[in-house]
């Protein structure tokens, strides 16, 4: 192997390592995506060292006298993490690996540093740069060990593989979900023969646990153009197996000349919406699934054309059985379902009046996350007609000027009943039922709809006042 360049390793970490390397005579390289960001001038918190000789005593000296903490070993893999000065470091023997084609569970033994980074994903993460100043070392300090053209492939903006990817993909098949996730990352194209391997080889992903799937697909989720991502998903079918619900969404309904834009792509441009505005993979992902049901939920009619009704409330509906499904963490879903069911909820509002009793009550439905609402809706909005932009533009500016000033006077976001429960049963002498839920929902929607103040004493004298005629009309 012959290195390509040299490198001024100024990194104090690596610089410590390395010296730490020279004194225990343990020849040492920095490898993978901290080599391919310094290529690319982006910051890197995670260093990968590989070793050639026992990473685990490596990792001892290392942690002892560098003074790390955390330190965990993985004696049966050759493999230690810890971490240093806030830097997470994991130290592993240069290996070759094979595997059970039925399982994740390779069969690892010591190889040399070229079998070591063969074994890699991509090739743009198949470096390593020296850290030793030994001359008798084949790997000198700062040299760029590149013997898979990781850096041609950088620079051409390609996603390969060291070996065929056949090999690859069936040795990790989350790889080929990696795949995809890195040319979003990046805004690289897949190789032609690591494109043909993917729709090819999808099905492996099966063996891979949906935990660590669904950890790729958030990843992807969280790129800045998320979007390029999700395509390649479904144009190689990989989006079949992760999220059947969202490959059912491509296609344009047309019957007697009406048609509606593409669903799928149409949620692409809303998900991207979101990326630039928002961090919150949560909120992207309500953009993903806010229109999910919109297949099942499709109908023609006649002089109207395609129409969707109820798909925001079977769409969060379906959220708790994806959640589980995808073993997505269960406290979002309320987040996201909320969203879901009321995304449609402040255009309806502009165009049916904006009145300070619809914006109170979907104040309170929205709550604290209001504002993301906003941001869903007018990511919504992804028409080519500059006309149709400027009206729904316009009229979430309305909503969210009234609706600024409702909460600044009421304070609905963080508002709650002004009587509970308790109360309502020790007042009128009743026993736990679906009466008090009835009374409850009665004096709510009187604050809501502006019938009365939220105040304590004008919720029982409403209550007082109106108890029958609240009963008679269950």
């Amino acid at each position: 192997m012959k290195g390509e360049r040299n490198f001024k390793l100024d990194n104090p970490l690596l610089l410590r390592i390395g010296s730490l390397a020279d004194e225990t005579g343990v020849e040492t390289c920095v490898v993978g995506g901290y080599v391919r960001d310094l290529l690319l001038g982006v910051e890197n918190k995670d260093i990968d060292i590989v070793v050639m000789g026992d990473p685990i005593k490596f990792a001892h000296e290392v942690n002892s006298r560098l003074k790390g903490t955390g330190l965990v070993v993985f004696e049966r893999f050759g493999t230690a993490q810890l971490t240093i000065d806030d830097v997470k470091v994991e130290i592993v023997g240069a290996r070759r690996e094979k595997y059970d084609p039925a399982s994740r569970k390779p069969q690892v033994q010591a190889g040399t540093l070229e079998e070591d980074l063969s074994r890699r994903d991509f090739t743009i993460n198949a470096m390593a740069i020296g850290l030793n100043h030994y001359e008798q070392l084949r790997t000198k300090f700062g040299e760029l060990v590149d013997p898979f053209s990781g850096v041609d492939a950088l620079s051409k903006k390609t996603i390969d593989t060291p070996l065929e990817p056949e090999e690859t993909f069936s040795e990790d098949p989350l790889r080929i979900l990696r795949a995809i996730r890195f040319s979003c990352r990046f805004e690289a194209a897949l190789s032609p023969r690591v494109r043909k391997a993917i729709t090819e080889m999808r099905n492996r992903l099966g063996i891979v646990s949906q935990e660590r799937i669904t950890d790729e697909f958030m990843k992807l989720l969280s790129t800045a153009r998320p979007s390029l991502g999700l395509k390649l998903m479904q144009d190689t079918g990989v989006m079949k197996i992760v999220f059947p619900e969202i490959s059912e969404m491509p296609g344009v309904e047309q019957r007697q000349d009406h048609h509606h834009k593409d669903v799928f792509l149409h949620t692409l441009s809303v998900v991207d919406n979101l990326a630039v505005v928002s961090d919150d993979v949560w909120l992207r992902f309500t953009g993903l699934v806010h229109d999910i049901a919109k297949p099942e939920t499709k109908k023609f009619i006649e002089g109207i054309g395609w129409t969707f009704h109820g798909h925001d409330e079977l769409g969060a509906r379906m959220m708790k059985r994806i959640f589980q499904r995808m073993k997505l963490p269960m406290e979002h879903t309320a987040y996201v379902e909320k969203l879901v069911r009321l995304h449609l909820r402040p255009m309806a509002l502009a165009v049916e009046g904006v009145t300070d009793s619809a914006v109170r009550r979907l104040l309170f439905e929205a709550g604290e996350d209001f504002d993301d609402l906003i941001k869903l809706c007018r990511a919504d909005i992804t028409s080519k007609n500059k006309n149709l932009v400027a009206e729904y533009t316009s009229n979430y500016n309305a909503v969210e000027a009234r609706a600024k000033q409702v909460e600044e006077k009421d304070k609905i976001k963080s508002w709650r009943p002004p009587v509970n429960g308790d109360e309502i049963m020790e007042l009128f002498k009743m026993k736990p039922g679906k009466n008090i839920g009835i009374l409850k929902k009665a004096v709510e929607d009187a604050v809501l709809d502006g019938l009365i103040p939220n105040d304590h004493d004008e919720a029982i004298a409403f209550l007082n006042g109106h108890f029958e005629e609240i009963l008679s009309q269950k």
